[in-house]
């Protein structure tokens, strides 16, 4: 499998597509997820081409996790969550529906489960989300 650099997210790093930017660096991008199975959910990928873990190489892998970590904390301390998941997928059979590199960063709360898949959020909600998230990050 190889890279097709015109999947949704290479798009978005050449701002061809609208999102709601919530952080970067000079290695990644963060964005809200327009389909959030959490108040809060964001998705960080790398801004160079990598499909999936399976051909990313270790400096991807360890600048994007760095900034997973990063947003790990800054969405619990902005959505006061009990916890977060990670998520990753790789290839279609793992569950990968778009093919760059990206996780998942969804805090959580006990006793509260996550929305339904593939529902578009409201854009004002995704917003004031991501203004809490920046907030925390200082």
């Amino acid at each position: 499998m190889t890279y097709d650099p015109d999947n949704i997210f290479a798009k978005i790093l050449r701002d061809e597509i609208p999102s709601i930017r919530v952080y970067e660096d000079e290695a990644t991008l963060v964005f809200m997820d327009i389909m959030p199975r959490a108040p809060g959910h964001v998705l960080v990928i790398p801004k160079t081409p990598a499909r999936n873990i399976l051909d990313a190489s270790p400096e991807q892998m360890a600048t994007v996790m760095a900034t997973v970590q990063k947003l790990g904390h800054a969405v619990t301390k902005a959505f006061d969550a009990d916890g977060v998941t990670i998520q990753q997928f790789n290839e279609a059979a793992g569950g990968q529906e778009v093919f760059h590199l990206h996780f998942h960063v969804l805090p959580r709360h006990l006793d509260v489960g996550l929305n339904p898949p593939r529902v578009m959020g409201d854009m004002d909600e995704l917003q004031s989300n991501a203004a809490k998230i920046q907030a925390a990050l200082g």
